[in-house]
């Protein structure tokens, strides 16, 4: 049973199963084999979001695998599982570490449901209500402004 060891050096003991939902992990449990005595190190993961993480490889462990990507199917954040939805639900700071940890242990779905959460978090919000929702401070003078107003007009 493989163990991980987040950034603050909190360790978690999962599956085989579980763990290879990470494609990051699983080439290191292929590389590194199966010694049970060295934690796998996941310094750019903090403990209370791996355990969220691995919270969302243990709900999604029975899953079938995803079909192949297809291009010309239109994509859209609207079909999210009412089971992740609720998953999701968590402050912004969760969601965006949440983001950041699927991308660093690609986990293309739980990336994928974080993302989506955001884009509907903008979705049909001026760009002083996103601003506003996410804390992002205006640097740009009002002729800057208008100025960027002008050239994306549509």
């Amino acid at each position: 049973m493989p163990k991980l060891c987040s950034s603050d050096n909190q360790e978690f003991s999962v599956s085989v199963e579980i763990a290879n939902q990470s494609v990051l992990i699983k080439n290191m449990l292929e590389d590194v084999g199966d010694s049970d005595d060295q934690p796998i190190p996941l310094p750019n993961v903090p403990g209370a979001i791996l355990q969220k993480v691995i919270e969302y490889a243990t709900m999604h462990k029975d899953d079938p695998p995803p079909p192949p990507e297809d291009e010309t199917k239109l994509k859209t954040s609207e079909d999210i599982e009412e089971r992740d939805k609720e998953f999701i639900n968590v402050d912004q700071g969760t969601l965006f570490e949440i983001i950041l940890a699927a991308n660093y242990l690609d986990i293309k779905n739980l990336l994928d449901l974080g993302c989506k959460t955001v884009a509907n978090m903008i979705k049909g919000k001026s760009v002083e209500e996103v601003r506003k929702l996410f804390n992002i401070v205006n640097d740009f003078t009002p002729e800057e402004e208008e100025q960027i107003r002008k050239e994306n007009e549509w």
